[in-house]
């Protein structure tokens, strides 16, 4: 794929960056065999290649959901300014008018 710098000028308005004109050229090559190996890689079948997770043949273990802490709502609620059913009470902080 030949990229032209009317490209190379949009793809650094996309990535925010500023770019020399003068290191076009190099920055041309460098991205046209990076586009060039993505082809090469696009064109392999890949019919018959089971889609993997990881690329290891591992597993992650699961441990039982279960309550490893008691509630202790009370004890942490009891130095909050305002509290009402249980909730801590804060100020209005988004203005519905916005």
């Amino acid at each position: 794929m030949t990229l032209k710098n009317k490209d190379l000028e949009q793809i650094a308005y996309l990535a925010r960056i500023n770019i020399n004109k003068k290191s076009f050229p190099s920055l041309k090559k460098e991205l046209e065999s990076i586009l060039e190996l993505v082809a090469k890689m696009d064109s392999v079948n890949t019919e018959s290649v089971v889609p993997m997770s990881h690329p290891l043949d591992i597993s992650q273990p699961l441990r039982k959901d279960e309550v490893t802490e008691k509630d202790d709502r009370k004890n942490l609620q009891k130095n909050a300014p305002l509290k009402k059913a249980g909730l801590f009470m804060v100020p209005k902080v988004i203005d519905e008018d916005a």
